[in-house]
């Protein structure tokens, strides 16, 4: 079973979102399943339990504590700013070969381990690499949430073309449906806008759901995506 890069078009589009909402799929189908969050910006210890990692957590059914929080995202900064930068304000950086070489050891060869990035595909995480850097180092197949907002096509577009220059394996692109749909655009007429420019890589609609608990038939659609990638 693969490993599977989960990145985005920016930050709070869903990354977390679709991880978890992935996880709960592959485990209620009986499906091995790891995730990790290797850097997290704008993380707080006091609330923990509503960080990315702390869903991702919830999701694989492990306890929030200090040491798993530590053991998915052990680069974690307070600043809700790029990574570089939010390492350089408490003295830090993220050491590029420890990241790539983290993400390996994680992976196990009969289980899907989920990677999430940290903000969109060209997000700086040191003076010299970006989030693309890290998704080429480890040359695993690529799954690009998106949002469903005014000016997502755009964004959604640049990401496939920047991703496709680096000749990377897309296994599906999610439109995870934004809070706003500003401009009349529906989550259907965003997904049938996309599927015409994506090459025949799968496009799926996730509609704004309750909970991070709550299931959709559309993850079985992303996990078919992961599973054959």
């Amino acid at each position: 079973m693969p490993a599977v890069f989960v990145t985005s078009t920016g930050t709070e589009i869903g990354k977390t979102f679709v991880t978890a909402g992935l996880i709960r799929h592959f485990r209620g189908t009986g499906r091995p399943v790891n995730a990790i969050k290797p850097v997290v910006s704008g993380f707080d210890p006091e609330t923990a339990a509503d960080s990315d990692p702390g869903v991702l957590l919830q999701a694989l059914d492990r306890p929030i504590t200090t040491d798993e929080i530590a053991r998915i995202s052990p680069w974690r900064f307070k600043a809700a700013v790029a990574p570089d930068l939010a390492a350089k304000r408490e003295g830090r950086s993220v050491d590029f070969r420890a990241l790539v070489r983290f993400c390996e050891n994680a992976m196990a060869p009969k289980e899907i381990l989920l990677i999430e990035g940290v903000g969109g595909v060209m997000v700086p995480l040191d003076d010299r690499h970006t989030v693309i850097d890290w998704i080429c180092a480890l040359r695993i197949p690529v799954v690009l949430v998106v949002g469903s907002y005014l000016g997502t096509i755009s964004h959604t577009l640049t990401a496939l073309h920047v991703l496709a220059q680096r000749n990377l394996d897309i296994a599906a692109i999610v439109v995870s449906e934004s809070e706003s749909e500003r401009g009349g655009a529906t989550l259907g007429d965003t997904v049938a806008t996309i599927g015409r420019f994506a090459n025949g890589i799968e496009v799926v609609g996730v509609p704004r759901l309750g909970s991070y608990a709550q299931a959709d038939p559309a993850f079985d659609r992303i996990a078919r995506a992961v599973e054959i990638a």
